[in-house]
């Protein structure tokens, strides 16, 4: 059984683009641990623009810019490939294993680049 992600007390913020983002990632990446990508190619124009909107955002205290920045940077990058991927109608293995990426990027922001105040 698969217990969905869950942001703790301390690593959820105020900052609603990431909180918007993150609600699109959980609802196309947990099911495609299961083998449904069907949420993935519904979406992944919504996750590509959600990261866009979220990059262009403030960063809040709490999270390193310079790294917090790179990083989104990296997020979108691979978010552009999996849209990509998903117009052409690339095998669901692939799918799944571009997701999964993006996700950990995600874990990323979330988890590294907090400044740990």
């Amino acid at each position: 059984m698969v217990i969905p992600f869950a942001l703790t007390a301390q690593e959820k913020s105020d900052w609603k683009e990431m909180n918007n983002f993150h609600t699109l990632m959980s609802t196309s990446f947990h099911p495609s641990e299961e083998g449904n990508l069907k949420p993935v190619k519904a979406k992944s124009d919504s996750l590509l623009n959600s990261a866009k909107i979220w990059k262009a955002s403030k960063v809040p205290a709490g999270y390193k810019p310079k790294e917090t920045s790179e990083t989104l940077n990296r997020l979108i990058k691979q978010l552009a490939e999996l849209n990509t991927a998903v117009k052409a109608g690339k095998d669901d293995t692939t799918l799944k294993a571009m997701i999964k990426e993006a996700h950990e990027i995600f874990h990323d922001i979330v988890e590294k680049c907090r400044d740990g105040k």
